[in-house]
């Protein structure tokens, strides 16, 4: 990125599409720029603008892994204007990437630790980063749960992620969808997401809790987890919402004393309840 120009972004071309649910894509991009590529370095958590030239830019979490070199990957819904011109394009296409930004999960403060991944919706991408990290350190950590649901059955992303993780014999996957969205095959839970964490009851003791979702979710999680011991220091959550410019200029991610573009989006639930309560 220039050092003189904070606005902006490399070029990125799309290497690979991959359709996730209705409206939900999976872009992996790389460098045009091969050198650039070389030096680019981010850590689980960070963020970034991507943008459609002539239609502006959004922003998404980076949804693949720092272990994982020679290109990232955002995942995203067709909801508006910016992610409409990017669902319109295809493999070959270019895109502009600014970033990293933000803070990160602090992955080597969990050595040793049990980790409890908690994800709604389309609130997994943000996660993935993190699980895929952890996953490629796994002798680092103990016990390894996902706990992940969507509306429906078809709602569900990273289908064939979360088969993989089903097979994994140090994972366990817990996956959900609302009432009335299973299939006659389907064989996960049934039922909203907090409602499914305190019926498996995950213990607390020396585990890391990491939540994202939608904030109704979210919400009803964080008590549910109180209850089962976790203290407020262990449980994490990264907040996209509201974030625009990414550095801090533009003041849309304003809560109280911090910027969530530059204060966070990570931030754990003893940080949270610091803030006011609209964030």
């Amino acid at each position: 990125m220039s050092e003189k120009n904070l606005y902006l972004p490399y070029l990125m071309r799309i290497d690979k599409v991959t359709e996730e649910a209705p409206s939900v894509k999976t872009f992996r991009l790389k460098f045009v720029n091969e050198e650039e590529g070389k030096k680019f370095t981010f850590k689980a958590g960070q963020f970034g603008e991507y943008s459609v030239f002539g239609e502006g830019e959004s922003t998404f979490c980076i949804a693949s892994s720092p272990t994982r070199d020679g290109y990232i990957e955002c995942t995203f819904r067709q909801a508006g204007r910016v992610t409409t011109a990017l669902a319109n394009l295809g493999e070959g296409d270019t895109v502009g990437f600014r970033g990293p930004y933000g803070n990160v999960f602090p992955i080597d403060d969990w050595k040793g630790k049990n980790l409890l991944f908690i994800a709604g919706g389309i609130a997994l991408p943000p996660m993935r980063c993190v699980i895929w990290n952890c996953l490629d350190l796994r002798e680092n950590f103990k016990d390894f749960t996902i706990v992940y649901g969507a509306k429906s059955v078809n709602d569900l992303v990273y289908k064939h992620e979360l088969k993989e993780w089903e097979e994994r014999p140090d994972v366990n996957l817990i996956t959900t969808v609302d009432p009335g969205g299973e299939t006659p095959d389907w064989k996960g839970e049934v039922g909203f997401v907090p409602t499914i964490v305190e019926k498996t009851a995950p213990k607390a003791e020396n585990t890391i809790a990491i939540v994202c979702g939608p904030p109704i979710m979210i919400k009803f999680t964080f008590p549910v987890l109180e209850k089962l011991g976790f203290k407020e220091e262990n449980i994490y959550t990264t907040l996209e919402n509201r974030m625009k410019c990414g550095f801090g200029k533009c003041g849309r991610c304003n809560v109280g004393k911090v910027f969530v573009c530059k204060d966070g989006p990570v931030f754990n639930l003893t940080q949270l309840k610091d803030l006011p309560p609209e964030y």
